[in-house]
């Protein structure tokens, strides 16, 4: 029940919002504008859906944003005509590939070495940045290879998408992930208690890597879904970028202590991510407020959770 009425909150929160903007910033009612929040969340939200997992253990990635910039590099190197120029179908798998070692580094940095997720995926973030940079020479790639630029910016449903559809199909494969296998099962036992998870059988190293395997593939598409809209990489960017992917996983419902998640609320949580930048650039407001904003939302939700940790604590 506890779950049902959050995720409530949070779908209402979104409404709230939309009607908010639907009012305050010209033309946000367009139909055209809901489809491009949509879009335009779609790689963030993919990528949330990863973190949603590790979160869900206590953990916390800080790599997602230039590890997602570092894949979408690779991507380049294996599909750009400069470079290996693979077709699609061998290319792929090796970029998707790519996504899942950088959280097999992750996984066994934590679960092996015993780093705390903190140092390792912060160790992960500047050497992927790096990386992303040297491999590239500081520059820009373009892709143009047609069926990779097909895969997030073409239209199997004409007028939509297919970004939009993957990440709806991604967001149901997460759901069964975390509801219905071991993987979901074990993620929020080791959250809950990690000690007591370990001395009942289960290898908690083995499965805390696996979480960080699975928070790697969905960086990997997040990295697919951003640089193949415009078959464009720069790697420069993606500095940042795991702010917004945590910030919807907590705003959807997902405990940073670990124990609970919420994958239809990380959905939700990066749609309200999407909404609140979209709506604040169209009624003018400067970047700097929309940052000051985006933080005022995610301390709001920061200080729901521990309310109601401290609550279910009580009870």
């Amino acid at each position: 029940m506890r779950s049902s009425l959050q995720q409530v909150f949070v779908f209402a929160a979104l409404i709230a919002i939309y009607i908010f903007f639907m009012i305050a910033a010209p033309n946000f009612a367009q139909p055209s504008i809901a489809l491009d929040i949509v879009q335009q969340s779609a790689y963030i939200g993919v990528m949330a859906l990863g973190a949603t997992f590790v979160i869900a253990t206590g953990g916390i990635d800080l790599s997602s944003g230039t590890g997602m910039t570092l894949v979408a590099v690779m991507a380049g190197v294996f599909l750009a005509g400069d470079w290996m120029n693979l077709p699609t179908a061998i290319g792929l798998p090796l970029v998707i590939a790519f996504g899942a070692l950088m959280g097999l580094v992750n996984g066994l940095n934590i679960s092996v070495l015993g780093l705390p997720p903190f140092i390792a995926t912060l160790a992960m973030m500047m050497v992927a940045r790096g990386l992303a940079l040297i491999i590239s020479g500081a520059s820009s790639i373009t892709i143009a290879n047609p069926d990779y630029k097909f895969i997030a910016s073409g239209q199997i449903i004409p007028g939509v998408a297919n970004a939009i559809l993957i990440f709806a199909l991604l967001a149901v494969v997460a759901w069964v992930l975390l509801n219905k296998t071991l993987l979901g099962r074990y993620a929020l036992a080791i959250g809950s208690n990690e000690e007591a998870t370990r001395l009942s059988g289960v290898n908690v190293k083995l499965w805390k890597t696996l979480v960080y395997v699975t928070a790697g593939i969905f960086v990997a598409f997040g990295a697919i879904l951003y640089s193949g809209r415009f078959g464009f990489v720069q790697p420069a960017e993606g500095v940042g970028f795991e702010l917004n992917v945590i910030a919807a996983v907590v705003i959807g419902g997902t405990s940073l202590a670990g124990g609970r998640a919420n994958i239809v609320g990380t959905v939700v949580g990066a749609l309200i991510m999407e909404t609140l930048k979209k709506g604040l650039q169209m009624m003018g407001i400067a970047q700097e407020w929309q940052l000051v904003v985006t933080g005022i939302v995610v301390l709001i939700a920061v200080f729901v959770d521990i309310v109601r940790r401290k609550r279910a604590t009580a009870v």
